[in-house]
Protein backbone atom coordinates (compact mmCIF):
# COMPACT_ATOMS: atom_id res chain seq x y z
CA UNK A 1 0.00 0.00 0.00
CA UNK A 2 2.67 2.38 1.28
CA UNK A 3 4.99 1.90 -1.81
CA UNK A 4 1.51 2.09 -4.47
CA UNK A 5 0.55 5.45 -2.63
CA UNK A 6 4.45 6.41 -3.10
CA UNK A 7 4.58 5.92 -6.52
CA UNK A 8 1.01 8.33 -7.11
CA UNK A 9 2.79 10.94 -5.21
CA UNK A 10 5.51 10.98 -7.45
CA UNK A 11 3.28 10.54 -10.68
CA UNK A 12 1.21 13.45 -9.31
CA UNK A 13 4.61 15.95 -8.49
CA UNK A 14 5.71 14.91 -12.23
CA UNK A 15 2.96 15.21 -14.09
CA UNK A 16 0.80 17.93 -12.26
CA UNK A 17 -2.47 16.61 -9.92
CA UNK A 18 -5.19 17.77 -12.88
CA UNK A 19 -3.28 15.65 -15.14
CA UNK A 20 -3.10 12.66 -12.87
CA UNK A 21 -7.01 13.39 -11.16
CA UNK A 22 -8.95 15.42 -13.64
CA UNK A 23 -11.68 17.16 -12.34
CA UNK A 24 -11.16 15.89 -9.04
CA UNK A 25 -7.53 18.40 -8.51
CA UNK A 26 -9.62 21.01 -7.47
CA UNK A 27 -10.59 19.19 -4.32
CA UNK A 28 -6.64 19.26 -3.53
CA UNK A 29 -6.46 15.67 -4.06
CA UNK A 30 -2.40 15.54 -3.37
CA UNK A 31 -2.93 16.72 -0.25
CA UNK A 32 -5.10 14.34 1.19
CA UNK A 33 -2.44 11.69 -0.37
CA UNK A 34 -0.12 13.49 1.26
CA UNK A 35 -1.49 13.12 4.47
CA UNK A 36 -2.51 9.53 3.85
CA UNK A 37 1.12 8.64 3.09
CA UNK A 38 2.36 10.64 6.70
CA UNK A 39 -0.36 8.27 8.59
CA UNK A 40 1.10 5.07 6.92
CA UNK A 41 4.29 6.07 7.24
CA UNK A 42 4.38 6.35 11.15
CA UNK A 43 4.43 2.89 12.16
CA UNK A 44 7.18 1.85 9.04
CA UNK A 45 9.28 4.65 10.71
CA UNK A 46 10.37 1.74 13.65
CA UNK A 47 13.69 -0.19 12.32
CA UNK A 48 14.16 1.83 8.92
CA UNK A 49 16.93 3.34 8.08
CA UNK A 50 15.92 6.99 8.66
CA UNK A 51 17.40 7.04 12.30
CA UNK A 52 20.50 5.97 10.73
CA UNK A 53 21.66 8.61 8.03
CA UNK A 54 22.87 12.05 7.95
CA UNK A 55 20.65 13.04 5.47
CA UNK A 56 17.74 12.84 7.72
CA UNK A 57 19.53 15.24 9.77
CA UNK A 58 20.53 17.63 6.95
CA UNK A 59 16.72 17.84 5.65
CA UNK A 60 15.40 19.01 9.00
CA UNK A 61 18.14 21.56 8.87
CA UNK A 62 17.14 22.30 5.58
CA UNK A 63 13.20 22.76 6.71
CA UNK A 64 14.98 25.01 9.40
CA UNK A 65 17.04 27.07 7.12
CA UNK A 66 14.27 27.51 4.72
CA UNK A 67 11.84 28.93 7.05
CA UNK A 68 14.47 30.93 9.00
CA UNK A 69 15.06 32.36 5.56
CA UNK A 70 12.00 33.88 5.15
CA UNK A 71 11.47 34.88 8.81
CA UNK A 72 14.96 36.27 9.23
CA UNK A 73 15.43 37.63 5.68
CA UNK A 74 12.37 39.31 5.37
CA UNK A 75 10.98 39.21 8.34
CA UNK A 76 7.74 37.81 7.97
CA UNK A 77 6.95 34.63 9.74
CA UNK A 78 3.93 33.42 7.87
CA UNK A 79 5.66 33.51 4.66
CA UNK A 80 8.36 31.71 6.49
CA UNK A 81 5.67 28.87 6.55
CA UNK A 82 4.66 29.00 3.57
CA UNK A 83 8.33 28.43 2.25
CA UNK A 84 8.30 25.24 4.70
CA UNK A 85 5.29 24.13 2.64
CA UNK A 86 6.95 24.18 -0.42
CA UNK A 87 9.92 22.87 0.59
CA UNK A 88 8.63 19.57 2.90
CA UNK A 89 6.48 17.88 -0.27
CA UNK A 90 10.44 17.35 -2.61
CA UNK A 91 11.79 16.93 0.97
CA UNK A 92 9.28 13.53 1.62
CA UNK A 93 10.58 11.81 -1.31
CA UNK A 94 13.72 10.66 0.39
CA UNK A 95 11.66 9.77 3.38
CA UNK A 96 9.37 8.02 1.27
CA UNK A 97 11.79 5.84 -1.15
CA UNK A 98 14.03 5.24 2.33
CA UNK A 99 10.34 3.69 3.70
CA UNK A 100 8.64 1.80 1.21
CA UNK A 101 11.29 1.15 -1.85
CA UNK A 102 13.19 -1.21 -0.36
CA UNK A 103 13.48 -4.27 -2.60
CA UNK A 104 15.01 -4.77 -5.85
CA UNK A 105 11.45 -4.83 -7.66
CA UNK A 106 10.30 -1.54 -5.66
CA UNK A 107 13.76 0.52 -7.08
CA UNK A 108 13.32 -1.09 -10.43
CA UNK A 109 9.31 0.40 -9.96
CA UNK A 110 10.57 3.72 -8.81
CA UNK A 111 12.68 3.68 -12.04
CA UNK A 112 9.83 2.61 -14.64
CA UNK A 113 7.88 6.06 -12.81
CA UNK A 114 10.83 7.84 -13.72
CA UNK A 115 10.50 6.07 -17.49
CA UNK A 116 6.49 6.54 -17.45
CA UNK A 117 7.20 10.49 -16.62
CA UNK A 118 9.39 11.00 -19.47
CA UNK A 119 8.06 9.04 -22.36
CA UNK A 120 4.55 10.55 -21.64
CA UNK A 121 5.62 13.86 -22.16
CA UNK A 122 7.69 12.96 -24.96
CA UNK A 123 4.64 11.41 -26.73
CA UNK A 124 1.99 14.68 -25.76
CA UNK A 125 4.76 16.69 -27.64
CA UNK A 126 5.21 13.84 -30.49
CA UNK A 127 1.26 14.41 -31.16
CA UNK A 128 1.71 17.78 -30.51
CA UNK A 129 4.25 18.11 -33.03
CA UNK A 130 2.13 16.03 -35.44
CA UNK A 131 -1.09 18.28 -34.99
CA UNK A 132 1.81 21.08 -35.82
CA UNK A 133 3.17 23.52 -34.09
CA UNK A 134 2.66 27.42 -35.11
CA UNK A 135 4.99 28.48 -38.16
CA UNK A 136 6.13 32.21 -39.13
CA UNK A 137 5.29 35.44 -37.72
CA UNK A 138 1.97 34.07 -35.52
CA UNK A 139 4.20 31.60 -33.58
CA UNK A 140 5.61 34.22 -31.40
CA UNK A 141 2.59 35.61 -30.53
CA UNK A 142 0.41 32.17 -29.76
CA UNK A 143 -0.62 31.42 -26.04
CA UNK A 144 1.26 28.30 -25.64
CA UNK A 145 0.31 28.27 -21.68
CA UNK A 146 -1.13 24.72 -22.12
CA UNK A 147 1.53 23.53 -24.84
CA UNK A 148 4.18 20.81 -24.05
CA UNK A 149 6.76 23.20 -25.89
CA UNK A 150 7.52 26.52 -25.61
CA UNK A 151 9.22 28.78 -28.44
CA UNK A 152 12.01 31.11 -28.46
CA UNK A 153 14.93 32.93 -30.64
CA UNK A 154 18.22 31.39 -31.32
CA UNK A 155 22.00 32.78 -31.54
CA UNK A 156 20.61 33.27 -35.69
CA UNK A 157 17.23 34.98 -34.49
CA UNK A 158 15.55 31.86 -36.25
CA UNK A 159 12.28 30.66 -33.72
CA UNK A 160 12.86 27.06 -32.51
CA UNK A 161 10.68 24.99 -29.95
CA UNK A 162 11.70 22.82 -26.96
CA UNK A 163 9.88 20.29 -25.23
CA UNK A 164 9.17 20.50 -21.76
CA UNK A 165 6.65 18.94 -19.23
CA UNK A 166 4.28 20.84 -16.43
CA UNK A 167 3.97 21.57 -13.37
CA UNK A 168 7.38 21.24 -11.89
CA UNK A 169 9.09 20.21 -15.13
CA UNK A 170 7.49 22.92 -17.20
CA UNK A 171 10.85 23.99 -18.57
CA UNK A 172 12.93 22.35 -21.17
CA UNK A 173 15.37 22.25 -18.81
CA UNK A 174 13.63 21.05 -15.96
CA UNK A 175 12.95 17.76 -17.99
CA UNK A 176 16.11 17.59 -19.60
CA UNK A 177 17.56 16.98 -16.35
CA UNK A 178 14.80 14.56 -15.20
CA UNK A 179 15.68 12.39 -18.37
CA UNK A 180 19.48 12.72 -17.83
CA UNK A 181 18.93 11.42 -14.48
CA UNK A 182 16.60 8.57 -15.73
CA UNK A 183 18.84 7.28 -18.55
CA UNK A 184 21.41 5.42 -16.69
CA UNK A 185 19.04 3.99 -14.18
CA UNK A 186 17.23 2.26 -17.06
CA UNK A 187 20.48 -0.10 -17.10
CA UNK A 188 19.20 -1.84 -13.96
CA UNK A 189 17.21 -3.81 -16.08
CA UNK A 190 19.84 -5.50 -17.98
CA UNK A 191 20.28 -9.08 -18.24
CA UNK A 192 23.77 -10.72 -19.36
CA UNK A 193 22.54 -12.47 -22.50
CA UNK A 194 19.36 -11.25 -22.70
CA UNK A 195 20.20 -9.55 -26.29
CA UNK A 196 16.25 -9.50 -27.32
CA UNK A 197 14.98 -8.22 -24.57
CA UNK A 198 18.10 -5.89 -23.36
CA UNK A 199 16.83 -4.10 -26.89
CA UNK A 200 13.28 -3.73 -26.01
CA UNK A 201 13.69 -3.55 -22.60
CA UNK A 202 16.44 -1.01 -22.47
CA UNK A 203 17.81 0.24 -25.47
CA UNK A 204 14.95 1.35 -26.63
CA UNK A 205 13.43 3.29 -23.90
CA UNK A 206 17.22 4.58 -23.56
CA UNK A 207 16.41 5.57 -27.34
CA UNK A 208 13.21 7.58 -26.77
CA UNK A 209 14.92 9.49 -23.66
CA UNK A 210 18.23 10.47 -26.05
CA UNK A 211 15.13 11.43 -28.13
CA UNK A 212 13.31 13.45 -25.87
CA UNK A 213 16.71 15.20 -24.45
CA UNK A 214 17.30 16.45 -28.49
CA UNK A 215 13.71 18.23 -28.59
CA UNK A 216 14.68 19.68 -24.87
CA UNK A 217 17.14 21.45 -26.54
CA UNK A 218 18.86 22.02 -23.45
CA UNK A 219 22.61 22.96 -23.28
CA UNK A 220 23.35 21.60 -20.12
CA UNK A 221 22.14 17.96 -20.86
CA UNK A 222 24.68 17.75 -23.42
CA UNK A 223 27.62 18.30 -20.83
CA UNK A 224 25.49 15.94 -18.24
CA UNK A 225 25.41 13.29 -20.50
CA UNK A 226 28.64 13.47 -21.67
CA UNK A 227 30.10 13.84 -18.02
CA UNK A 228 27.80 10.72 -16.88
CA UNK A 229 29.81 8.95 -20.50
CA UNK A 230 33.07 9.90 -18.84
CA UNK A 231 32.38 8.75 -15.65
CA UNK A 232 30.82 5.22 -16.22
CA UNK A 233 33.48 4.76 -19.18
CA UNK A 234 36.41 5.82 -17.23
CA UNK A 235 37.36 3.00 -15.51
CA UNK A 236 37.23 0.44 -18.80
CA UNK A 237 38.85 2.69 -21.67
CA UNK A 238 41.33 5.43 -19.59
CA UNK A 239 40.63 8.60 -18.70
CA UNK A 240 41.98 9.95 -21.58
CA UNK A 241 40.34 7.47 -24.45
CA UNK A 242 36.49 8.75 -22.41
CA UNK A 243 37.68 12.34 -23.00
CA UNK A 244 38.43 12.17 -26.73
CA UNK A 245 35.19 10.41 -26.87
CA UNK A 246 32.56 12.61 -25.02
CA UNK A 247 34.41 15.45 -27.23
CA UNK A 248 33.74 13.73 -30.37
CA UNK A 249 30.16 13.36 -29.27
CA UNK A 250 29.86 17.13 -28.34
CA UNK A 251 31.23 17.75 -31.55
CA UNK A 252 28.41 15.30 -33.34
CA UNK A 253 25.74 17.04 -31.22
CA UNK A 254 25.97 20.46 -31.76
CA UNK A 255 26.43 19.61 -35.41
CA UNK A 256 23.11 18.10 -35.30
CA UNK A 257 21.23 21.24 -34.01
CA UNK A 258 20.90 19.32 -30.44
CA UNK A 259 21.05 22.86 -28.51
CA UNK A 260 18.65 24.43 -31.53
CA UNK A 261 21.06 27.06 -32.62
CA UNK A 262 22.44 28.75 -29.41
CA UNK A 263 26.19 28.61 -28.65
CA UNK A 264 28.21 26.52 -25.88
CA UNK A 265 31.14 28.65 -24.33
CA UNK A 266 31.85 31.79 -21.75
CA UNK A 267 30.27 34.38 -24.05
CA UNK A 268 27.28 32.32 -24.92
CA UNK A 269 26.71 32.32 -20.65
CA UNK A 270 27.41 35.89 -20.21
CA UNK A 271 24.22 36.21 -18.43
CA UNK A 272 24.13 33.40 -16.28
CA UNK A 273 27.47 34.46 -14.93
CA UNK A 274 26.65 38.26 -14.17
CA UNK A 275 23.54 36.10 -12.25
CA UNK A 276 25.80 34.17 -10.55
CA UNK A 277 27.89 37.12 -9.20
CA UNK A 278 25.20 39.23 -8.23
CA UNK A 279 23.53 36.16 -5.87
CA UNK A 280 27.42 35.81 -4.36
CA UNK A 281 26.74 39.49 -3.60
CA UNK A 282 23.59 39.01 -2.14
CA UNK A 283 25.73 35.76 0.27
CA UNK A 284 27.86 38.96 0.80
CA UNK A 285 25.44 41.40 2.21
CA UNK A 286 23.04 38.43 3.94
CA UNK A 287 25.47 35.56 4.63
CA UNK A 288 23.77 34.22 7.67
CA UNK A 289 20.10 33.47 6.33
CA UNK A 290 20.19 34.58 2.72
CA UNK A 291 17.77 36.93 1.01
CA UNK A 292 14.68 34.30 1.91
CA UNK A 293 13.41 30.86 0.28
CA UNK A 294 12.72 31.63 -3.28
CA UNK A 295 13.00 35.29 -3.31
CA UNK A 296 16.29 35.64 -5.66
CA UNK A 297 14.09 36.75 -8.37
CA UNK A 298 13.04 39.78 -6.56
CA UNK A 299 16.38 41.09 -5.61
CA UNK A 300 17.55 40.55 -9.49
CA UNK A 301 15.00 40.16 -11.54
CA UNK A 302 15.76 36.42 -12.20
CA UNK A 303 16.92 33.40 -10.61
CA UNK A 304 20.41 32.35 -10.32
CA UNK A 305 20.91 29.85 -12.85
CA UNK A 306 23.32 27.27 -10.45
CA UNK A 307 21.98 25.46 -7.94
CA UNK A 308 25.00 26.28 -5.26
CA UNK A 309 24.23 30.08 -5.82
CA UNK A 310 20.62 29.91 -5.88
CA UNK A 311 20.71 27.89 -2.27
CA UNK A 312 23.28 30.13 -1.09
CA UNK A 313 21.78 33.35 -1.97
CA UNK A 314 18.56 32.83 -0.70
CA UNK A 315 19.33 30.09 2.42
CA UNK A 316 22.62 31.74 3.20
CA UNK A 317 25.52 29.54 4.90
CA UNK A 318 23.38 28.30 6.77
CA UNK A 319 21.05 26.58 4.39
CA UNK A 320 23.75 25.54 1.84
CA UNK A 321 25.71 23.72 4.78
CA UNK A 322 22.83 21.55 5.02
CA UNK A 323 22.52 21.44 1.73
CA UNK A 324 26.22 20.14 1.32
CA UNK A 325 25.55 17.83 4.52
CA UNK A 326 22.80 16.05 2.17
CA UNK A 327 24.80 15.60 -1.02
CA UNK A 328 28.34 14.44 1.01
CA UNK A 329 26.84 11.40 2.50
CA UNK A 330 24.85 10.67 -0.82
CA UNK A 331 27.53 10.91 -3.05
CA UNK A 332 30.46 9.13 -0.45
CA UNK A 333 28.02 6.31 -0.12
CA UNK A 334 26.89 5.70 -3.74
CA UNK A 335 30.40 5.63 -4.64
CA UNK A 336 31.21 4.00 -1.82
CA UNK A 337 29.36 0.64 -3.11
CA UNK A 338 30.19 1.44 -6.16
CA UNK A 339 33.84 1.50 -6.59
CA UNK A 340 34.90 0.03 -3.60
CA UNK A 341 38.62 0.29 -4.18
CA UNK A 342 38.93 3.92 -4.18
CA UNK A 343 37.56 3.89 -0.67
CA UNK A 344 39.42 2.24 2.29
CA UNK A 345 37.10 0.85 4.15
CA UNK A 346 36.75 -1.12 7.97
CA UNK A 347 35.82 -4.48 8.88
CA UNK A 348 32.25 -5.08 7.73
CA UNK A 349 29.90 -4.65 10.48
CA UNK A 350 28.28 -8.35 11.38
CA UNK A 351 25.20 -8.56 9.74
CA UNK A 352 23.65 -9.44 13.25
CA UNK A 353 24.50 -5.21 14.44
CA UNK A 354 22.21 -4.27 11.35
CA UNK A 355 19.11 -3.37 12.62
CA UNK A 356 17.13 -2.62 9.73
CA UNK A 357 16.06 -5.87 8.46
CA UNK A 358 15.93 -7.58 4.69
CA UNK A 359 13.15 -7.59 2.27
CA UNK A 360 10.98 -11.31 3.03
CA UNK A 361 12.15 -13.49 1.01
CA UNK A 362 9.28 -13.60 -1.62
CA UNK A 363 10.37 -10.36 -2.42
CA UNK A 364 13.39 -9.70 -5.31
CA UNK A 365 16.52 -9.44 -3.29
CA UNK A 366 19.08 -8.29 -5.41
CA UNK A 367 22.65 -10.22 -4.70
CA UNK A 368 25.89 -8.27 -4.39
CA UNK A 369 26.36 -7.91 -8.43
CA UNK A 370 23.19 -6.58 -8.44
CA UNK A 371 23.93 -3.89 -5.65
CA UNK A 372 26.92 -2.75 -6.96
CA UNK A 373 25.46 -2.27 -10.55
CA UNK A 374 22.64 -0.31 -8.99
CA UNK A 375 25.48 1.36 -6.93
CA UNK A 376 26.79 2.57 -9.93
CA UNK A 377 23.47 3.44 -11.91
CA UNK A 378 22.64 5.69 -8.96
CA UNK A 379 26.05 7.21 -9.29
CA UNK A 380 25.78 8.06 -12.70
CA UNK A 381 22.79 9.75 -12.14
CA UNK A 382 23.54 11.73 -8.95
CA UNK A 383 26.61 12.90 -11.48
CA UNK A 384 24.00 13.69 -14.30
CA UNK A 385 22.16 15.83 -11.31
CA UNK A 386 24.68 17.93 -10.59
CA UNK A 387 26.34 18.72 -14.16
CA UNK A 388 22.43 20.03 -14.51
CA UNK A 389 22.21 21.71 -11.55
CA UNK A 390 25.38 23.61 -12.25
CA UNK A 391 23.51 25.39 -14.97
CA UNK A 392 19.53 24.89 -13.14
CA UNK A 393 18.59 26.90 -9.92
CA UNK A 394 17.41 23.43 -8.80
CA UNK A 395 19.03 22.77 -5.18
CA UNK A 396 15.76 21.61 -3.64
CA UNK A 397 13.32 19.23 -6.06
CA UNK A 398 12.27 16.34 -5.40
CA UNK A 399 14.50 14.52 -7.58
CA UNK A 400 17.33 14.85 -6.00
CA UNK A 401 15.91 13.56 -2.99
CA UNK A 402 14.44 10.36 -4.35
CA UNK A 403 18.20 9.94 -5.63
CA UNK A 404 19.40 10.80 -2.45
CA UNK A 405 16.52 7.93 -1.09
CA UNK A 406 18.21 5.07 -3.77
CA UNK A 407 21.54 5.77 -2.41
CA UNK A 408 20.93 4.83 0.77
CA UNK A 409 18.70 2.01 0.23
CA UNK A 410 21.51 0.73 -1.82
CA UNK A 411 24.05 1.30 0.51
CA UNK A 412 21.85 -0.34 3.56
CA UNK A 413 21.31 -3.19 0.93
CA UNK A 414 25.55 -3.77 1.04
CA UNK A 415 25.81 -2.78 4.34
CA UNK A 416 23.74 -5.73 4.92
CA UNK A 417 26.05 -8.07 3.24
CA UNK A 418 29.15 -6.89 4.98
CA UNK A 419 30.11 -5.19 1.34
CA UNK A 420 30.70 -1.97 2.93
CA UNK A 421 31.75 -0.51 6.28
CA UNK A 422 29.50 1.76 8.58
CA UNK A 423 27.94 4.90 7.25
CA UNK A 424 30.86 8.01 8.21
CA UNK A 425 29.74 9.21 11.94
CA UNK A 426 27.85 11.97 12.10
CA UNK A 427 30.48 14.13 13.69
CA UNK A 428 32.54 13.95 10.37
CA UNK A 429 29.63 14.45 8.10
CA UNK A 430 29.41 17.50 9.90
CA UNK A 431 33.18 18.85 9.78
CA UNK A 432 33.28 17.49 5.99
CA UNK A 433 30.16 19.45 5.50
CA UNK A 434 31.53 22.94 6.31
CA UNK A 435 34.57 22.49 4.44
CA UNK A 436 32.55 21.47 1.12
CA UNK A 437 30.25 24.63 1.95
CA UNK A 438 33.81 26.55 2.12
CA UNK A 439 34.76 24.60 -1.15
CA UNK A 440 31.36 25.62 -2.79
CA UNK A 441 31.79 29.28 -2.15
CA UNK A 442 35.43 29.15 -3.62
CA UNK A 443 34.75 27.45 -6.70
CA UNK A 444 32.20 29.71 -7.79
CA UNK A 445 33.91 32.46 -6.79
CA UNK A 446 36.56 31.25 -8.62
CA UNK A 447 34.96 30.00 -12.19
CA UNK A 448 33.91 34.20 -12.08
CA UNK A 449 36.82 35.32 -12.05
CA UNK A 450 37.92 32.54 -14.36
CA UNK A 451 35.31 33.80 -16.90
CA UNK A 452 35.93 37.46 -15.74
CA UNK A 453 39.50 37.10 -17.31
CA UNK A 454 38.51 35.65 -20.50
CA UNK A 455 36.42 38.29 -21.56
Amino acid sequence: MGFVLTILYFLTYYLTPTEIFGSLAEYRIELILAGVILLISIPALSGSILGKTSQTIALAGLAFATFASVLVGVGWAAGGVNALLLFIPNAFAYLLVCLFCTSKRKIQGVILMMLFVCLFVIGQGLAEMRRGLPTGLAARSVDMSDSYFTGQSNDQKEWFYRLRGHGQINDPNDFAQLIVCTLPLMFFFWKRKSSVRNFFVVLVPVGFLLYGAFLTHSRGSILALLAVLMVSLRKRIGTVPSLVLAGLLFVGATATGYTGGRGISTTAGEDRTEFWGAGLELLKAHPLFGIGFGNMPDYIGHTAHNSIVVCAAELGLCGLFFWSMFLLPTFRDSFTVAWPRKVIEKKPVPLSEVSFSLPPPGAAVPDEADVRRLAKLVSLSLVGFLVTGWFLSRAYILTLFLLGGLTEVTFQMALQRGMVSPRLPLGRVLRYSGFLTIGFILIMYLTLRIVNLTH
